[in-house]
Order: C-alpha cells, then sequence, then structure tokens
C-alpha cells in the first residue's frame, strides 16, 4: 500500500494527468484504504464503494442544493457564488434548474418535464436513426474521419434539437450555442472560454425565449409545445423554470452523451473480441451500452448532502456536510463486479451508477440509450471494417472537470 496521502476531489478530475491516465490506480486506492473518505480541503467526504454510492442515492431524504451545505463544502460554496458578468436571464431561469433542486419544487417542475420528454423519447426512434444515417452519410466514401467531431459530436444535438423543436434553419447556430453553453460545466476555464460561454447562454436563451413564445400561440408537435400546453393546462411551471431545465436537457444531454457514444466506440475497437460478440449478436446492443456506461461513464460524481446526523458506510457524517459520490470508482467495485477492469459486453452483474439514481436519476438517461443503441449498430453495419486509425496511439481526453470524454478519435474505414 503506498505512503502517499490519499486523493481528493481536486485530484480526482482529469486536471490531474495521473487522474487523467488512469483514473483508477487512484480510485482503487481510494476505495481499498477508506471507501468513505473525508476530504478537509474540500469539505466533503468521498465515497467509493459501490454499496454505499447505491445507499446514498437512493434515499430520497437525502438533499441537492448547495445552499444546504455547510460553509466548509468549497465546491458548493462556489456553486453558490458563481456569477458570469454578462449573462442576461431572469432571476427565475437562472435559479431553476432541477439537477441541483430539492423538493417540493424539484417533483414539481421534473414531473411534467419527464412525463413530455419520455412521451417523445418513447416514439422518436426513427428520429434517432434518421439523424445517425444522416451524419454517416457526410464520411461514407472518406478512408478516415474523426468519430468525436465528425459524429459523436453531432448525432446528440441535432437529436434533441429536432425533438425540441429548433429551425432546421437554426440548427447551424443552435450547435453553436450548445457548445459554448457547455463551457459553463468547466470551473477551469480560460478568459476567452468565458467569453464564448456569455455569447452562447445569452444567444440559447433568447432564442429559446422566443421558441416558447411562439409555441405558446402556434404549437406543433416538438417538446417546447408539449411543455407550453401542460403549463396552460395548469402545471406550476414559470416560463423562466421551462426555458432553463429545455436548456439544461440540450447542454447536459449533449456533453455527456457524446462521450457516451465517443467512448463506446473505441471501447469496441480497442475489445475487437468484443466487438465481435456484437456483430454476431446486435441483440446484445443494450447490454453492451450498459456496459460502456459501466466501465467508462461520461460523468465521474454526483453529490448530496446529508439532511441529518447518520452513518455510511460506518462513517458518521453530520447534517449539511457533503457527500460526493464517485459513480467511476463504484462501478468498478470488486464486491459488486467479479473482474471489474475487465470490458465484457455480456456481463450480468450488478447495476451500474453511470446515470446516478433515486429522486436525480438523469432524467435523460433514456434518450442517451437510445441514441447510443442506433449509433453503434449502423456505425458498424455501415463500416464492417472500422479500426482505429493508430492502434498504438494514446487516447487524449479532455480536461473537463468530473467528466470523461476523448478530444478526438481518429478512425479508418477499411
Amino acid at each position: 500500500m503506498s505512503d502517499a496521502p490519499l486523493p481528493g476531489v481536486f485530484q480526482l478530475t482529469p486536471l490531474n494527468p495521473e487522474f487523467n491516465d488512469d483514473p483508477h490506480a487512484l480510485l482503487d486506492r481510494l476505495r481499498g484504504a477508506c471507501p468513505v473518505h473525508r476530504d478537509t480541503e474540500a469539505g466533503t467526504f468521498i465515497l467509493t464503494r459501490h454499496e454505499d454510492v447505491r445507499g446514498v442515492l437512493s434515499d430520497t431524504s437525502m438533499w441537492r442544493g448547495p445552499d444546504r451545505a455547510e460553509p466548509e463544502a468549497m465546491i458548493q460554496r462556489a456553486i453558490l457564488e458563481q456569477r458570469v458578468e454578462g449573462i442576461r436571464v431572469s432571476d427565475e431561469e437562472a435559479r431553476s434548474g432541477i439537477l441541483l433542486m430539492d423538493e417540493p419544487d424539484h417533483m414539481r417542475i421534473r414531473g411534467p418535464f419527464a412525463k413530455a420528454l419520455y412521451k417523445r423519447v418513447a416514439k422518436c426512434k426513427p428520429l434517432v436513426q434518421r439523424v445517425v444515417d444522416q451524419w454517416l452519410d457526410r464520411v461514407a466514401g472518406k478512408s478516415r474521419f474523426d468519430a468525436m467531431e465528425d459524429f459523436a459530436l453531432r448525432v446528440p444535438i441535432d437529436v434533441i434539437a429536432r425533438i425540441l423543436g429548433v429551425d432546421e434553419s437554426r440548427l447551424d447556430e443552435f450547435r453553436e450555442w450548445s457548445e459554448g453553453a457547455i463551457l459553463g460545466l468547466n470551473p477551469f476555464r480560460s478568459e476567452d472560454d468565458t467569453r464564448r460561454l456569455v455569447t452562447a447562454s445569452n444567444a440559447l436563451s433568447s432564442y429559446m425565449n422566443e421558441l416558447m413564445r411562439r409555441r405558446a400561440a402556434e404549437p406543433r408537435d416538438d417538446l417546447v409545445s408539449d411543455m407550453m400546453r401542460l403549463k396552460a393546462e395548469g402545471a406550476a411551471l414559470g416560463d423562466g423554470e421551462i426555458s432553463n431545465n429545455l436548456q439544461g436537457l440540450l447542454i447536459g444531454g449533449n456533453l455527456t452523451t457524446t462521450d457516451l457514444i465517443g467512448n463506446a466506440i473505441w471501447l469496441l475497437l480497442k475489445h475487437p473480441q468484443e466487438l465481435a460478440k456484437l456483430k454476431a449478436d446486435p441483440a446484445l446492443i443494450n447490454n453492451a451500452v450498459e456496459e460502456v456506461l459501466r466501465y467508462e461513464s461520461p460523468v465521474d460524481i454526483t453529490g448530496r448532502i446529508a439532511p441529518r446526523d447518520m452513518e455510511v458506510g460506518g462513517c458518521p457524517v453530520k447534517q449539511s456536510q457533503s457527500l460526493f459520490m464517485s459513480l467511476r470508482g463504484a462501478n468498478r467495485d470488486p464486491a459488486a463486479f467479479p473482474d471489474p477492469h475487465r470490458f465484457d459486453v455480456a456481463r450480468k452483474d450488478a447495476p451500474h451508477v453511470a446515470f446516478g439514481g433515486g429522486l436525480h436519476l438523469c432524467i435523460g438517461a433514456p434518450l442517451a440509450r437510445l441514441e447510443a443503441q442506433v449509433a453503434l449498430l449502423t456505425l458498424f453495419e455501415r463500416f464492417p471494417k472500422l479500426r482505429l486509425a493508430d492502434a498504438d496511439a494514446k487516447p487524449e481526453w479532455r480536461t473537463m472537470p468530473f467528466f470523461r470524454g476523448l478530444k478526438e478519435l481518429p478512425v479508418a474505414t477499411g
């Protein structure tokens, strides 16, 4: 066992080269030495055991709002104090994201959104297929392409844009705004990134509110119309709340689904025996996507705040103390997943926690799964000889804190 200090939250991000290169070297050590570890620098506990993580996520009494955390909880304090000068949105719109909201407002907003979104997802497989086909048509005939830039990045934005009801003529702008708005998830962004974030956020907010006004007056067959209809029928939703969370579907789903698709392509090409299993039995696709989510989750952590004095994994936790669950660590816990560092598209072990859990289970999970399933099956059907352009190249991971995805993925088609 190493005598080095146990890693804290700030060492468990891609900004740490050691973590970026191999996160599980640190996570395995942390889980083995102290699975409920108090990081005094960040003012939080870090959980890495699958049983503990699932237990906290399933506890519907846990708090999410950063305003409930003790003053020592540095990241929650930073969230509360974060103000980006130049972003012009209403107070209601700025404060109403369900991701960091507690009851009763959380379910007041999430309930109608989930109802409308899941109805859309249930019938949107043909739409996802069309979008996937359109982007693969653009690389047909090429001997090489970047599977991130030319495919994984494109599909999620276009799918959610069409579900929302974005004008076809505005898709290029919408993609640009989405990429800019995602920079709000990076607390270590540059000045240039912040300027891009401000421009994109203002443009996206303005467009979304304009689209909502148009759909309230003249509904169409899209999610924005669904939400305006629910409000007109009595759902207790403000326009700012609708706008914020429609944008949240775009921003959160774009980043994580892009990384899910990209990570899946990379893993399958790095493990040809697993790709061969999938090609021989396409019915394995659902299981294969779940294994990608377990093995190389797009999201590193999620947080909760203790609503009372309690015990977690045998460790006393006081009311208002912060808990960070390492989704990545839990998903490679050998107590839950035999041979956890083996990628196996036919695995039948405990359920992963890549989408979080409980009341805050990722609202976009069904859509992300569908997009990944369609994208992967179609890609390998259209390009049966697809391979990594350089099989020996070391993957270059982005340095967005608490997320994991590739900067690029050069592939060859023959």
